[in-house]
């Protein structure tokens, strides 16, 4: 494929040079250090770096040309595409050089604030238990026909996402479900695809250090719903029970389904009970039913296994299968995981990081009636400082005792974090202990927890590492909750 296939409808500024347009491409890269001979590199502006500081490296390893949103840097003398944007330039181009994945595999795609991860995982249970080989892509890693992949961040680039959809088409796959961030959408690394069913969770305050207000925020989940680069999605899946789902209307030409515990759902829960050891209720749509068991706890993933019916239901799958599907879904990491060294009190790590997430967590605990919650939390430094005191006061008003601690910190002060918090959780007369190091931090919640109790920690769920400002080190909640256990005499009985 030469140059000019490669970009068929990409909007570019300045022509593409003659000497390089019938010149054939082997390959698509924004990492410099990877260019091989005949590739076509595109280079972004970044918020700490600009790509074409690494144009003159990628010529001299093969590179047929750069492709940028910004002009050459004067001097450089390579040939240069300039297109109207970048990243939607790259995307297009994937398309074209790996051909359009809806042609052999359905794409679904998860957006909003809280439930993701969770989703994705139930839909790609519930995919798999039709007989599908399937990738499911996300914060917590890549799978992609049952292989594990790290991933980088939420929402792919582009052409790492066009290789996730090689590597599954190779081994036979159809299914992708996928969450799909904010950034992702804003930045363009979703462009031009075609999805089969979106689904929209919830919103509520988060990434307003990226975005420049909520309704900026809404408008860029928004994009998943319309035509953008590519047809419209065939499939919404939206929560009826959330403010900004309501106002999402889809266009005609998608068939939207609605998600919640009101009547005036189309997908609706009935009959809900719920334990610590899971929960149960009547899954309802049009005049069928179904009963549905799921390992996970919590009102909340009611709604998160309901978005995932209506993934099922739109792909034609009754509600039968869809529900056994369901309860094979294991419990997902850092998602309200237990933590189990044979304490008389309950541990549980969640990766809630809103004020949103942080209060559904803690509702859950309190669901299952404890004696008292105790929550450890911090927050995240170089992140949107007005949802600080914002999950202070979360902390607060529903918590029985509180840690405030670090989350990651970053390049900031943990304890100007913890004061912005402090602002707050001390609205409320909650008693609460403040220990800006992590692991302290969670000793002290098991020195004060008695039997009975729920101790909650919160924030970081998942990830292996926490960051400071002069390193990263290795840090796993989960991992170190264990450690704690066991030094306090805890010990798990095998078998």
């Amino acid at each position: 494929m030469d140059t000019r296939a490669v970009l068929a409808g990409v909007p570019v500024r300045t022509g593409i040079p003659v000497e390089v347009r019938d010149r054939a491409v082997t390959g698509l890269e924004y990492d410099s250090r990877k260019i091989r001979s005949g590739n076509l590199f595109f280079a972004f502006p970044g918020a700490r770096d600009d790509g074409r500081r690494y144009a003159r490296q990628a010529m001299e390893s093969g590179a047929v040309a750069v492709v940028s949103e910004l002009p050459e840097l004067e001097g450089e003398g390579i040939p240069w595409i300039q297109v109207e944007h970048g990243r939607r330039a790259l995307a297009l181009a994937c398309r074209n050089f790996h051909g359009a994945p809806e042609r052999d595999l359905r794409l679904t795609g998860v957006t909003g604030t809280n439930g993701k991860t969770t989703v994705t995982y139930l839909i790609d249970a519930v995919l798999r238990h039709a007989g599908k080989v399937t990738a499911v892509l996300g914060t917590i890693g890549n799978q992609v026909a049952g292989e594990r992949l790290k991933a980088v961040n939420t929402t792919p680039e582009s052409l790492d996402l066009y290789r996730l959809f090689d590597r599954l088409r190779a081994r036979g796959g159809t299914q992708v479900t996928m969450e799909v961030s904010s950034h992702g959408l804003a930045l363009g690394r979703v462009y031009a695809l075609q999805f089969h069913t979106v689904v929209f969770t919830n919103l509520s305050q988060d990434h307003l250090d990226f975005h420049a207000s909520m309704e900026e925020y809404f408008e860029a989940k928004r994009t998943l719903f319309f035509a953008n680069g590519a047809g419209a999605p065939e499939w919404a899946v939206i929560n009826a029970d959330d403010e900004y789902g309501r106002r999402l209307a889809p266009g005609e030409e998608t068939k939207t389904l609605t998600y919640g515990l009101g009547s005036g759902a189309a997908v609706r829960a009935e009959d809900v009970e719920l334990g610590f050891d899971g929960l149960r209720f009547t899954l309802r749509y049009g005049g069928a039913a179904a009963g549905v068991r799921s390992r996970l706890v919590g009102e909340v993933n009611v709604y998160n296994i309901l978005a995932a019916c209506g993934v099922g239901i739109s792909y034609g799958l009754e509600l039968g299968m869809i529900a056994a599907g369901i309860a094979e879904c294991e419990a997902v990491a850092g998602r309200f995981e237990r933590v189990d060294e044979g304490q008389p009190f309950l541990f549980v790590v969640d990766y809630a990081h809103t004020p949103d997430a942080l209060r559904n967590a803690i509702r859950v605990a309190r669901s299952l009636k404890p004696k008292r919650v105790i929550t450890v939390f911090g927050c995240g430094g170089d992140r949107d400082r007005t949802k600080r005191p914002l999950m202070g006061m979360a902390a607060g008003e529903l918590s029985d005792f509180v840690v405030l601690t670090s989350d990651n910190p970053r390049s900031e002060d943990p304890l100007n974090i913890i004061n912005d918090a402090l602002v707050g959780l001390r609205r409320y007369d909650t008693p609460h202990l403040v220990e800006a190091d992590r692991a302290r931090a969670i000793r002290l919640a098991v020195e004060e927890a008695r039997p009975g109790d729920l101790i909650l920690l919160a924030g970081k769920g998942h990830e292996t590492y926490q960051v400071l400002r002069d390193q990263t080190i290795l840090f796993d909640d989960g991992e170190k909750a264990r450690e704690v256990l066991r030094e306090f005499g805890y010990r798990r009985k095998q078998g």
